[in-house]
């Protein structure tokens, strides 16, 4: 019996291109109805300040999310639909290049994978730098497929280089861990031998050439912020490890695992690592061990950065789409598909308790702290931004013979919570309140690139600044700001909650009458009279 035979048995109605292209659309409208309902996370709404500040580069990361962010509108689902969109782009881009080396049967499993992928919960819904990078990279890798498809030195294969060159700048816009790609597939082109003729054709070269131009902007406003951004990202990644040890190494490289079978669900996590491991010991096939070298370049990278600092379950997820066009096209050819059909069932059952989670705060009603729980740190801004409203109009308001403040401010201590209650006040109508991050004592952020307080305010205005509470101590933020302010009072209490869970217990202080000067630069002359 032929192999077409077997196919023809297990799949007795082969499932066309476009029954995989209808999963992808399900997919996608699923992710659109969770885009509208869940609120913005901690770091969108910091990623939409940035899309209101445009620039070609920022503090944390290159500049590609703010871009697409700033596509849609200010609202939940315009500041995701980007995000969105760029999964479903992805995706397609995942199925033809599955397509172009298994079928249409390949087609079919890449669309099942990608979409039961637990990764797809949040990886193709939250607009995050991930979003625009998985995006360039999974149209680089398909027309870096489609150029080694091509005869060398044609002009089919020249202009699909062309085309991944774009990508790989796109995708150094979106991180700069991007770099990795490109990596790989030059270490491929020299390792194995079917390739090595690729590299006595200009399209490699011109590849080269394509992405540093579209990188060029990013680069240059590094060059002009003191590489700041590369600064951080090398000490957010590479850093000096905070524990040392066996015992502490042993303990990240465990969770950067952890992290990965649950970002691809412990079936799936399996299937996709042994389909990666057969890819690169295959022979004769330069594209497979091609597509297998890039995940591995990936997740030895972040196991090496591991042996260093945490290393965040997302940041090597770009290692599994690479893996996912390799397990799809092994599926298409194997009549033996059981435990896939299994791992995607798992990966769907995981995907719908994130989104029953992410829509009811499972969570933390099961035992686990709000503070501890990412989705928990989304919710109950409204709120805040109602008592911070509140806030406001008390520090406006003449008390023992204190004028009012020319001009009320609003500032908290975290960038985090800065950026929640800058979009939480936005959708109340009060976008004319600027909204600071004080950073006293916190890690440097895109707010200190920004106008701070000191030098957009004028003596006399107040400000009212959000902090977690604190018992029994006044908090130290307010011991170092009360020099430069006529009076500090101690406002009312903020309260984040949602579905009658109490989340957050905050604290608003009310700054009234900047003397001038900041902590770390000038302190004014107090007159006698406070």
């Amino acid at each position: 019996m032929s192999r077409a035979d077997v196919t023809a048995a297990v799949h007795p109605s082969a499932p066309t291109w476009t029954r995989a292209l209808q999963v992808l659309a399900a997919g996608t409208v699923v992710r659109l109805v969770m885009a509208a309902l869940v609120p913005l996370t901690n770091d969108e709404a910091y990623y939409w300040e940035w899309s209101h500040r445009l620039s070609a580069g920022y503090f944390d990361h290159p500049p590609a999310i703010a871009w697409l962010v700033a596509l849609g509108p200010d609202t939940a689902l315009g500041v995701r639909i980007g995000a969105v969109l760029a999964g479903t782009l992805a995706g397609f881009a995942l199925l033809r290049t599955a397509r172009r080396l298994g079928g249409d049967d390949a087609a079919w499993w890449a669309a099942l994978i990608f979409t039961c992928l637990p990764l797809a919960a949040a990886g193709y819904v939250l607009a995050t730098p991930d979003a625009p990078l998985f995006l360039a990279l999974a149209w680089t890798l398909h027309a870096v497929v489609e150029a080694l498809s091509a005869p060398v030195k044609s002009r089919a294969s020249l202009q699909w280089w062309a085309i991944a060159g774009v990508a790989i700048g796109v995708a150094m816009l979106s991180k700069y861990t991007a770099v990795l790609i490109p990596a790989a597939i030059a270490f491929s082109c020299v390792l194995y031998a079917p390739l090595r003729p690729r590299l006595r054709e200009p399209g490699p070269w011109v590849a080269v050439v394509v992405a540093s131009l579209v990188l060029a902007p990013n680069l240059w406003w590094n060059a002009t912020h003191e590489w700041v951004s590369f600064a951080f990202q090398l000490g957010h990644g590479l850093g000096a490890p905070k524990q040392a040890g066996s015992s502490a190494l042993l303990q990240r490289e465990l969770n950067l695992v952890g992290g990965q079978a649950g970002l691809a669900s412990p079936i799936l996590f399996v299937l996709l690592v042994s389909a990666v491991w057969r890819a690169v010991r295959t022979r004769g096939d330069g594209v497979v061990q091609l597509l297998g070298t890039v995940s591995v370049f990936v997740l030895a990278f972040f196991a090496w950065s591991a042996t260093r600092r945490n290393v965040e379950a997302n940041w090597p997820a770009s290692a599994w789409l690479p893996a996912m066009i390799l397990l799809a096209v092994e599926a298409a050819r194997s009549p033996r598909t059981a435990w896939l059909r299994r791992g995607l069932w798992l990966g769907g059952v995981l995907i719908v308790v994130v989104y029953v989670d992410a829509t009811t705060l499972l969570a933390p009603r099961l035992g686990l702290r709000p503070r501890r729980d990412p989705v928990s740190q989304a919710f109950g801004w409204d709120g805040v931004a109602r008592d911070v409203e509140q806030a406001v109009r008390v520090a406006q308001t003449p008390r023992r013979g204190d004028g009012f403040a020319a001009h009320v401010w609003v500032a908290a201590d975290r960038y985090q919570d800065a950026a929640q209650l800058r979009w939480s006040l936005t959708q109340r109508g009060l976008d004319t309140l600027g909204v600071f991050s004080l950073n006293i004592g916190s890690r440097s952020n895109q707010y200190d690139l920004w106008p701070q307080f000191r030098q957009r305010a004028e003596r006399g205005d107040g400000l009212v600044l959000v902090l977690d509470e604190t018992v029994g101590a006044e908090p130290t933020q307010i011991v170092a700001l009360a020099p430069f302010f006529a009076r500090i009072d101690e406002g009312p209490p903020v309260v984040r909650s949602a579905h009658g869970l109490s989340l957050n217990r905050q604290r608003a202080w009310l700054l009234r009458e900047w003397l001038g000067g900041w902590p770390g630069h000038s302190t004014p002359s107090i007159p006698e009279s406070r």
